[in-house]
């Protein structure tokens, strides 16, 4: 065995000794039969538990968790020091109305004229449509909201019907649909919207509770077990103000994978290249919202599951501050990583959805901007699969600081592979312990192969283990907490490479494939085991055409610096979209 590793003190580490260490994975990628029968050997008695010591080896994982003493005290949930207030916000009755919230979300959004957008042409360039925009298409009698629930529902059912498979939605009720869109216009027609998000349609990922559909996660019988009988607490806000609500949006099954790959019901294809993954496991939501077919989607983000495929498909996913959304009435209400957040094809779209308040109405919000200071740690945001993905990011960096004056500030993030471990077995342990009666009940069998293979892993874990993992997440938490006296947002690109093809392969029996998942996790972590909040803005395209994000994490509780800020790298970016593969106007139903 050795002697162990002894650490020094957080607080007494030399950052200027600190090498960066390209992230190396050992491990096979698999599909098909071949993976079929890894899963079987891995869940034999003594064989898998051998392969299973094999690849933690490889990985050095005992290494970083059993054999190196860690002087810090676990942190079992993050823990945040007391921050200083954000400039320029509006502060909310956090208890209020939603349809308060709503409004004063509305008042502080730049002035923005619909009625200018609408017209019988196609626009110039490729735009989304606003929530805004369906609210004056509404309110100028051009739509009613059953109009567009019936443009919805033949896109719906056309999903429905691909071949292969590619559904958008795992639990759809096409009459559901049209009688809250009956009831909306109705309100409308009368005059009395509850909300601007009255008559706006929006997803919800399958694992966040939606009555009265039932919550699968994905799997094949997570409803036999877990009945739905109200909404989750930010659904019953959302429906509230009027939203529509289209159904059960897929997903990666249990969220434990990071493609959207889902052999229970299809996989849900990118709508930038049918032939490649949108990114997971919030799969369905990204696609909707991409596609056009719901301004906003609810998902849910353990380990970047919102900001990894909002960034593969183009569009915009907040991952709030932990303890910031409430997330009762999810399949993931006792983990200490995972938030709900929201997928939204414009900025100010996730601010409406839910309402966070940076006051970009405001005559101050040029000033606040240019005091903005951006931590980059050049080596790690340089460790992309193509310098595409950091070209595009640096050149949007570099107007950000030409046009509003931000200053750019190189950091040093250290032990980097300390916190992917320490994230990992706290997501793991945390999945395997509230679902482990249903596993050992025989349910594990049927859950997919990728899925088992984690589940493998997970059972591996000691209580020591997660200990230790919890040791690192206070380390971690220290080293952050340092870097933000001298920042006040970390960017860095939101994955390593761009959409992965879709073996075809991988359709019927799944696939494991960490290389690629290291690479799409490789910036995202942070913000899930320390609790911090991020964003995924859309800042362009790679050589082939897919879409790049830009990962902006903030300090906690800094939500409105980071949408302030992805406010305006969207703006710096607006003219540069272009229209996906597969979309749909909904809105313009003749």
């Amino acid at each position: 065995m050795g002697k162990k590793l002894v650490m020094v003190p957080a607080k007494d580490l030399d950052l200027s000794a600190v090498e960066y260490k390209p992230e190396v994975i050992q491990a096979p990628h698999l599909t098909g039969l071949g993976f079929k029968l890894f899963v079987k050997l891995l869940e034999a008695p003594v064989i898998g538990s051998l392969i299973i010591s094999y690849l933690k080896k490889q990985n050095k994982m005992d290494e970083m968790l059993r054999n190196t003493e860690i002087p810090e005290a676990p942190m079992f949930k993050p823990e945040f020091p007391p921050q200083e207030p954000e400039p320029g916000i509006v502060l909310v009755d956090e208890d209020g109305k939603p349809e308060d919230r709503v409004e004063s979300a509305l008042k502080c959004l730049p002035h923005y004229d619909p009625a200018s957008c609408w017209n019988g042409d196609s626009a110039p360039s490729f735009r989304y449509w606003k929530i805004r925009d369906y609210a004056h298409a509404y309110r100028s009698k051009i739509v009613t909201p059953s109009m567009v629930a019936e443009h919805i529902i033949s896109v719906i059912e056309e999903f429905q019907r691909r071949n292969p498979m590619a559904p958008l939605l795992i639990s759809f009720d096409e009459e559901e649909v049209r009688k809250q869109a009956a009831a909306s216009t109705r309100r409308l027609e009368e005059g009395n919207p509850i909300s601007i998000l009255d008559g706006i349609f929006i997803a919800i990922k399958d694992d966040i509770d939606c009555y009265p559909h039932l919550s699968k996660g994905a799997t094949t019988w997570m409803h036999e077990v877990r009945s739905v009988n109200r909404d989750a607490v930010c659904v019953s806000r959302l429906r509230s103000c009027g939203v529509i609500f289209v159904g059960k949006a897929n997903m990666h099954e249990l969220g434990m994978g990071t493609t959207g790959n889902n052999p229970n019901y299809g996989t849900t294809r990118n709508p930038h290249a049918f032939e490649r993954y949108t990114g997971g496991s919030s799969s369905g939501p990204a696609a909707i919202v991409a596609s056009g077919i719901c301004s906003a989607a609810l998902g849910t983000d353990g380990g970047g599951s919102v900001r990894i495929p909002s960034s593969l498909c183009g569009i915009v996913g907040l991952k709030t501050t932990y303890g910031r959304t409430d997330i009762g009435g999810s399949i993931c209400d006792s983990g200490t990583v995972e938030i709900i957040g929201p997928m939204a094809s414009s900025m100010e779209d996730v601010i409406l959805v839910p309402p966070c308040l940076p006051n970009l109405s405001s005559y101050g919000n040029t000033d606040i901007l240019g005091s903005l200071r951006l931590g980059k740690y050049t080596a790690w945001f340089n460790d992309v699969h193509s310098t595409d993905i950091s070209n595009k990011c640096e050149d949007i960096l570099n107007l950000l600081s030409k046009t509003h004056g931000c200053e750019m500030v190189e950091i040093v993030v250290p032990e980097l592979d300390e916190m992917r471990i320490a994230h990992l077995v706290s997501i793991g342990s945390e999945t395997q312990c509230s679902l482990n009666h249903d596993i050992e009940d025989g349910k594990g069998k049927r859950l997919t192969y990728d899925t088992r293979t984690s589940f493998a892993l997970f059972r591996s874990f000691s209580a020591a283990d997660y200990v230790a993992a919890q040791c690192f997440r206070r380390r971690l938490m220290y080293h952050h907490m340092e870097i933000f006296k001298k920042v006040d947002v970390i960017v860095t690109p939101t994955t390593g490479m761009t959409a992965p093809k879709i073996p075809p392969s991988a359709l019927k029996y799944g696939e494991t494939d960490m290389q690629v998942a290291a690479y799409l996790m490789r910036f995202v972590i942070a913000a899930n085991l320390l609790g911090l909040p991020a964003i995924s803005i859309p800042v362009g395209y790679d050589k082939q055409g897919l879409p790049i994000g830009l990962q902006i994490i903030g300090r906690p509780w800094a939500e409105a610096t980071i949408l302030r800020l992805a406010s305006a790298v969207e703006e710096l970016c607006g003219m540069s979209k272009k229209q996906p593969e597969s979309f749909y106007d909904v809105l313009r139903t003749k």
